[in-house]
Order: C-alpha cells, then sequence, then structure tokens
C-alpha cells in the first residue's frame, strides 16, 4: 500500500532545525519499510516554493522526491471537484489541504495520508485513513 505525505511532514524531515524533524525522521523512516510514497503535485509545489525562497536546497528537495517517492499525483477535474466538496464540508480546511485529500482518497493503492494539519486529521468519511505527525512531547 501506499501513503500520501502532506507538505510538513516532507519539510520538516528535510530541515533538522524544525520543531518536527524528530517526528518526521522517525515517522518516514519507520513507513518507508512498508509503504510506497505517493505525493500530490500539490505537495510538491508547495515544498518547491520553500526551496525558491531560500528555505531549503532546491537539489536536496528535488533528490527527496526523486528517490524516495513513486509518483506525483495530478490534480484532474475529479480531483478538483471531490476537493471542492471537502473544502465546502470543512471550512477550516483550506484548499491545497483538500486537493491533497481528494488525490489521495480516489487512489487505490493509498491508505493514508501523513499529515502535521491538525484540520487535515480530523476529517472522516475518506477513501483513507489521515495520521497526524506530533511533535514528541
Amino acid at each position: 500500500m501506499a501513503v500520501v505525505l502532506d507538505s510538513a511532514p516532507v519539510v520538516a524531515f528535510l530541515d533538522r532545525g524544525d520543531a518536527l524533524h524528530s517526528a518526521a525522521d522517525s515517522g518516514i523512516r519507520e513507513l518507508m519499510t512498508k509503504h510506497r510514497f505517493y505525493a500530490s503535485a500539490v505537495t510538491l509545489a508547495e515544498v518547491l516554493v520553500g526551496a525558491h525562497l531560500d528555505h531549503h536546497d532546491e537539489a536536496i528537495v528535488r533528490g527527496f522526491f526523486a528517490d524516495l517517492v513513486t509518483e506525483i499525483l495530478p490534480v484532474n477535474a475529479a480531483d478538483a471537484e471531490r476537493a471542492a466538496r471537502i473544502r465546502a464540508d470543512h471550512r477550516s480546511l483550506r484548499l491545497p489541504d483538500a486537493l491533497i485529500l481528494a488525490a489521495a482518497e480516489v487512489h487505490p493503492d493509498v491508505d493514508m495520508v501523513l499529515t502535521a494539519d491538525v484540520a487535515m486529521a480530523r476529517i472522516r468519511g475518506l477513501g483513507c485513513r489521515v495520521s497526524l505527525l506530533e511533535s514528541p512531547s
């Protein structure tokens, strides 16, 4: 099965100074032993924005996606329509997050989304579960 990575776990994994780095590092390393990783095109874009703003090294970002992510899930019209419904039903959710959830939900291999976003983790009734990456206490 596959796990869709939201942007925050990827950023935290790549940035040793991130408050969630330890949790992201151990979580991603544990998951990679049993699952393939997918990422939405939205996640790729969000993480690349950080690289273009010099928050991350672009070569390292591209290497992460090339080496660890099996597939970048596109955003198509059906995903956009599903994301619109998810966003309308959950107003605290940002549209990019709804797009990530919609892409994950419709992919037959995906059984989980890994996020650090509490609003995403609260969504129920999807075709996959959403797992919250939390900072160690």
